[in-house]
């Protein structure tokens, strides 16, 4: 095989192992999006559920009771949503390096070989 061969050859697996990699990134990214818009959604309609629930109450003890459990509910909703975006964007960090893992585990074992070969 001549050198224009291998490096047309390595050019393409570089170019392979590269747009698998973009995919992985691609794919996290959608996923981080749709989380996120879900997560708006369903923190705009308890937003307003909230507020319709204060805007019918006659004492101010019930409206802080409602407002103190909303932002005890918000708060935790917050906490469990950015912990499944930090998990997301880790499984994408994964999946993205995973392309490279077996490259490089490819190309180790070939020099390995011609190492062998030479001594």
């Amino acid at each position: 095989m001549s050198s224009f061969e291998t490096a047309g050859m390595i050019s393409k697996d570089t170019l392979d192992t590269t747009m698998k990699s973009f995919s992985a990134v691609t794919k996290g990214l959608q996923q981080v999006a749709s989380e996120t818009t879900e997560f708006t959604k369903t923190s705009y309609e308890k937003s307003a559920k909230m507020m319709e629930q204060m805007l019918q109450m006659r004492s101010l003890d019930k409206v802080v009771e409602v407002q103190t459990d909303f932002a005890k509910s918000a708060y935790q909703a917050w906490v469990s949503q950015a912990t499944k975006i930090g998990e997301i964007y880790s499984d994408m960090a994964r999946e993205s390096y995973k392309p490279f893992e077996t490259a490089i585990a490819a190309v180790a074992a070939k020099s390995g070989e011609a190492f062998r070969k030479t001594v």
